[in-house]
């Protein structure tokens, strides 16, 4: 819905007529002046944009000879920073109107422009392989503002350190490309489930869409800056901001109403963080599919860790103390005030998969989208696959955590590894990363 409300502003026009505008303005519009510059034909048209709950709207503005009865008058020739799909709120938005090079000197005495500020209906034009957020303002910031970046943010990648910032006041995201790779385990994998490993059958599966996943767990910095609690047990005053945030559920996540709803529509809840981030941001992020979620964790590999590498043991394993927080290298240590050698680790402490993504391997399990299917996986190659439509009725409705935990065994910490877990459950080893794929 577009309502609309309008003033009247005068312009002296290029060939010594009267050129008289009449701004009609959406409510978000407001403070319209306009002037022509003295001894041109350009006219400027200057305004303030106000909206809480987006980070950039579209504003478009026509033009009529009649009193708005055609809108006839070519526009075309507009330039500045108050005009085009993405514009973002503020005080003396500029629009540039070289009605020189559009009307061609047919002028009449008397012109209707409108100028309209809409929510987008469309996502942002994706610019960059990395898109970060800036979360610095806090849960109350009208919006967080979002960057495009052709190169990490954090300096030439792969990034040798990565600042506490990128894990805390900002969240970064990489962009990962589309592709085709083999879902699930050998049936030799070391460590494959008990009872033959069904449920990670081995299959093709395609993903034709790009999508930035973050590079990082979601902090417990940044799930305070939008929602503005703490609900983690690793709560040391010292070392929490960029430990990964725990203790939430798939609902606190997504919302239990409209939340609850995929696959059926990816909608969430106006209350939850994918909620409040959506508004802030006009990015439709969200929890990864588990296709998603494991096509990012292997980043090309087939072995059971990321690294390239497969386990020693099923337990205590070396190759798995280089990629994550486990059981054996600190995991098992339940104190809350524990510094970051027990417990979850700081977010990035291990070695990064070849796309630069951190923790897919323990630290805290992540929700994905999908409902927990207990029975195989498909056997034949599939596109774009979105889990189960509804919970299998027998087990109860379980969402799908991925990646093992700092509790769990090595074996618990592969890639294809899988746990189910009701969508209300708040537990100290689930966090989330999130994702925005490319639509």
């Amino acid at each position: 819905m577009k309502m609309r409300n309008r003033s009247m502003v005068l312009f002296g026009i290029a060939f010594g007529l009267l050129l008289a505008l009449s701004v009609q303005a959406a409510p978000l519009v407001s403070n319209v002046v306009g002037a022509q510059r003295a001894g041109t034909k350009l006219v400027d048209i200057t305004y303030d944009l106000a909206d809480d709950d987006h980070a950039t709207l579209s504003v478009t503005i026509k033009i009529s000879q009649d009193a708005g009865a055609t809108w006839d008058v070519p526009c075309t020739s507009l330039s500045g920073d108050g005009i085009g799909p993405e514009v973002a709120p503020g005080k003396g938005k500029s629009i540039v109107w070289d009605a020189g090079a559009d009307w061609n000197g047919q002028w009449s005495d008397q012109m209707l422009v409108e100028v309209t500020a809409a929510i987008n209906a469309a996502p942002p034009p994706v610019r960059g392989e990395w898109l970060v957020v800036d979360l610095s303002d806090g849960p109350n910031a009208r919006r967080y503002p979002v960057s495009y970046l052709d190169n990490a943010p954090g300096g030439p990648w792969p990034v040798a350190g990565w600042s506490d910032k990128y894990k805390t006041t900002k969240l970064v995201l990489r962009k990962i490309p589309a592709g085709t790779f083999m879902m699930g385990s050998p049936a030799d994998e070391l460590g494959r489930n008990p009872g033959g490993g069904e449920n990670e059958t081995l299959h093709q599966v395609t993903l034709t869409k790009d999508f930035y996943v973050g590079v990082f767990e979601v902090t417990q910095k940044q799930w305070e800056l939008v929602m503005g609690t703490r609900p983690s047990t690793f709560s040391n005053e010292a070392c929490y901001a960029a430990r990964p945030v725990e203790n939430v559920s798939y609902e606190d996540i997504r919302g239990s109403d409209l939340g609850s709803g995929w696959p059926a529509n990816n909608a969430v809840d106006g209350y939850s963080f994918l909620g409040r981030l959506r508004a802030k941001t006009g990015l439709d992020f969200d929890l990864p599919t588990e296709a998603q979620w494991e096509y990012a964790c292997r980043a090309g590999t087939t072995t059971a860790l990321n690294s390239g590498k497969n386990l020693t043991a099923t337990e205590d394993c070396v190759n798995m103390a280089e990629v994550g927080r486990y059981k054996f290298n600190g995991g098992l240590n339940h104190d809350a005030n524990a510094d970051t050698t027990g417990g979850t680790a700081a977010a990035g402490s291990y070695q990064p998969n070849a796309w630069e993504l951190y923790d897919m391997h323990g630290n805290v399990l992540e929700w994905c989208l999908d409902w927990y299917d207990f029975a195989d996986y498909p056997h034949e190659a599939v596109t774009d696959p979105v889990g189960v439509n509804t919970p299998p009725g027998s087990h109860g409705p379980c969402r799908t955590a991925r990646g093992g935990s700092r509790t769990r065994s090595a074996n618990c910490c592969r890639s294809t590894y899988r746990e189910p877990w009701a969508s209300s459950k708040q537990l100290d080893i689930i966090g989330f990363r999130v994702v925005k794929t490319i639509q």
